[in-house]
């Protein structure tokens, strides 16, 4: 009788372990199958990454389509009870060289912020000039509260005459002959600013003919 109970616990015991193996079994199969799973999962993400990145790449291409120079960056102070504080104010033009500038003005804590800001005011008053190669069609005065600035055409190979914020905006906008002469008000804004308004006057002899219902050949200066 005792070999038969030894025989039974040795039965049972075997069947147990079957019956744990069996269990155990389609736990392995799940972690077989989850790893090709989590292997699909960061392929996707390493694909949504590249996607991501080339799309901040063209972002980044489509923002250097205009170059910018930065003109002026004044200091404002200003005196508190606690002691002084400075900010930045910085003046940006912007511009493709093919008849497109714009500028803008920035303030900020920092000179960066500000510069960035004023960039960013820039591309959106951005506006197109009308050229005829390498000059200005024809002279032109542009005036801005005490500003005046006087353009000129030159012939080709003249260069750019013209001081620092009149520079910035002709060469910007794609101008590398011409002539020209400040007048009134030097400040930085107030230059930049006539020297804008003085190339939204700009017109070319064929759009005046169109406006006029005539040929070119029939206008005279």
């Amino acid at each position: 009788m005792a070999t038969n109970n030894e025989t039974n616990k040795v039965e049972e015991a075997v069947e147990a372990k079957a019956e744990v193996a069996v269990e155990q079994a389609p736990v392995t199969e799940q972690k077989t199958e989850g790893a090709p799973a989590e292997r699909r999962g960061q392929f996707r993400r390493n694909n949504n990454n590249n996607r991501r990145n080339d799309r901040r790449g063209n972002r980044q291409q489509q923002e250097k389509e205009f170059e910018d120079r930065v003109v002026k960056i004044n200091r404002i102070t200003k005196v508190v009870k606690g002691g002084r504080r400075m900010r930045f104010s910085a003046l940006v033009v912007v511009g493709d060289k093919k008849g497109r500038i714009g500028f803008g003005t920035g303030k900020a804590k920092e000179v960066p912020d500000a510069i960035r800001k004023a960039t960013e005011n820039a591309e959106r008053n951005i506006f197109r000039v009308s050229l005829v190669g390498t000059t200005i069609p024809h002279e032109v005065v542009g005036r801005y509260g005490a500003g005046e600035v006087v353009l000129r055409p030159a012939a080709t190979g003249s260069g750019v005459v013209a001081g620092g914020p009149v520079r910035a905006v002709l060469e910007l906008a794609g101008v590398t002959d011409v002539i020209s002469k400040c007048l009134g008000s030097r400040t930085p804004i107030n230059v930049v600013r006539a020297t804008c308004e003085g190339l939204k006057q700009m017109t070319t002899l064929n759009r005046v003919a169109s406006l006029r219902g005539k040929k070119p050949e029939e206008i005279r200066y």
